[in-house]
């Protein structure tokens, strides 16, 4: 089994880039740029990144992501988690970016979006991995902060395909958001949502309903309204669903309690995804393997988490026929 995900055709579609930074690059960067980080050694990175809530994760990755400064930075970071994407064989992903985490600092819109794209490209090229990218608003800022992000991403659509929302899902409700997704789907953005990760399933009817979202990044408190149950089955709404995310910030107790097979096998379209892997402690193999170990599955299960997150991506037809292809015969040949 474990043979089998490892050579497993996979795609990410939940994945921030500022949550792949490892402490080993984290070190590197604050050296090149001169950045004081309050850690002397990575095993103290490490040993740091034991949370216990959304927000108890949120204030050391704010930390971590003050050594990105220049565009070679966020190349730099991207292109490593594009060879952790070849090493676990990831033909397709489609990346978080948080401009406003950035901007704050003072570091220039182009500057992140640059050179990510341009990592990306590369991994394309010598790599075959397609991509997406996805620019996140932070919900814990205002209205206001959001609208000039969207103003700034106009001038890189060709670079970017959708916005997102993230960040602190409490007290943070998407009708807050409602304007700045209704223009952004003006302009012709696609739209995603992270809900019903901390935050109640009533949240997700509101990214769904408010938002005009086309899917919910985490969305595992669905289980709590069976009547949201059922609509996401017959619209086959997809589902994001990060594993070892949700161990780790306690949404579950253990991989044993996750009810992401059994969203599986009541028709959900759910996937398997690494939210920030960096802090969370593992990418896609990682992530698959964690949920196999705890839930007994067929191969075509597992990879019905593949095939899922095809239909669920925002690729075209053709590629999504062609991905659909490969991965069929993977398991064919299993």
């Amino acid at each position: 089994m474990n043979d089998f995900i490892q050579g497993l055709p996979k795609v990410e579609l939940h994945l921030h880039i500022e949550g792949t930074l490892e402490p080993e690059l984290m070190f590197e960067l604050a050296k090149r740029n001169n950045v004081d980080i309050p850690f002397s050694s990575t095993e103290e990175v490490s040993r740091a990144y034991n949370f216990h809530n959304l927000q108890s994760f949120l204030d050391i990755y704010y930390q971590g992501a003050n050594v990105l400064i220049n565009e070679q930075d966020f190349f730099d970071l991207t292109w490593a988690y594009l060879l952790r994407c070849h090493e676990d064989n990831v033909l397709h992903t489609e990346i978080f970016f948080d401009p406003q985490t950035h901007t704050a600092r003072g570091i220039p819109f182009d500057t992140t979006v640059n050179g990510i794209h341009r990592a990306l490209k590369k991994g394309a090229e010598e790599l075959g991995i397609s991509s997406k990218l996805i620019m996140c608003f932070l919900r814990h800022l205002d209205e206001e902060s959001a609208f000039e992000t969207l103003a700034q991403a106009n001038r890189h659509k060709d670079k970017i395909i959708g916005v997102g929302l993230d960040s602190a899902e409490v007290g943070n409700p998407a009708g807050k958001f409602e304007r700045v997704f209704k223009e952004a789907i003006n302009q012709g953005f696609l739209t995603v949502a992270h809900a019903g990760e901390e935050g109640p399933a009533s949240n997700i009817r509101d990214a769904l309903g408010l938002l005009k979202v086309t899917r919910i990044d985490h969305g595992v408190r669905c289980s709590d309204d069976p009547t949201l149950v059922e609509q996401l089955v017959a619209q086959q709404t997809p589902l994001t669903v990060c594993p070892l995310s949700n161990i780790k910030l306690k949404v579950f107790d253990k991989m044993e309690d996750h009810n992401i097979v059994h969203l599986l096998r009541q028709g959900l379209c759910v996937t398997i995804n690494s939210d920030d892997p960096a802090y969370f402690g593992g990418y896609m193999t990682d992530n698959f393997m964690a949920v196999a170990n705890a839930h007994p599955m067929s191969k075509k299960e597992i990879a019905q988490f593949t095939f899922n997150a095809i239909e669920a991506s925002f690729i075209s037809d053709k590629e999504k026929e062609r991905l659909k292809d490969m991965t069929q015969n993977y398991l064919e040949q299993y």
